[in-house]
């Protein structure tokens, strides 16, 4: 056995080296998945703060400026419907379905921040200034959220089409591309929101 040990030590060594190779190539990607569920999870989380902030704010508002009674429906229904969607970063459909939904809830949420104009007694309320300073924290958080999953998920393209690590990623293992899983802004996030309530 030693002699044999000796006569092709330089093949086991290349055996052993390969297949600690490919376990950390598949441990490596593991840890990426993870990452990037991880990153997405945290995304929800900070939309769920924010759909938690709603309906005190919807109260508050609506104490001074009942008569605005399309934006609080609205508000309110966009906020269940946003909440109600099940998010995979496996699911493209849901992944994009989630993002239109939360951007449709931030559009209509700033022409509720916006009735403030309207109605001065509301710049003086306490639980409003409190309410509105927690969502432009919330909102925040919300972008660095975005910006941490779109990197989680950026570093995970980056390794999974490196050369020679695709070849076994690709071959022996279920990891697929998640490069259309990045959040974007919709086409017409740099439009001034309308702040028309004779809707």
């Amino acid at each position: 056995m030693w002699n044999f040990l000796k006569k092709w030590w330089w093949i086991i060594a290349v055996l052993a080296g390969g297949i600690a190779w490919w376990v950390g190539v598949v441990n490596t990607i593991k840890n990426y998945d993870i990452a990037v569920d991880g990153a997405l999870a945290n995304v929800q989380v900070q939309y769920q703060r924010r759909a938690d902030l709603i309906p005190n704010l919807v109260k508050t508002v609506q104490a001074v400026a009942d008569q605005e009674q399309t934006v609080f429906t609205e508000v309110t229904e966009l906020r269940t419907k946003a909440s109600s969607i099940n998010v995979s970063v496996d699911d493209l459909e849901s992944l994009g379905e989630f993002a239109a939904a939360q951007s449709e809830l931030s559009q209509w949420l700033w022409r509720l921040l916006a009735v403030a104009e309207w109605y001065p007694e509301l710049k003086s309320n306490e639980n409003f200034l409190d309410l509105q300073k927690q969502l432009e924290g919330t909102e925040n958080r919300i972008a660095v959220a975005i910006n941490n999953f779109n990197g989680a998920v950026g570093a995970y393209e980056r390794y999974r089409i490196n050369i020679p690590e695709k070849f076994v990623i690709n071959r022996f293992t279920e990891y697929e591309s998640r490069k259309d899983a990045f959040f974007q802004a919709d086409a017409d996030a740099q439009d001034v929101p309308d702040v028309d309530f004779d809707i």
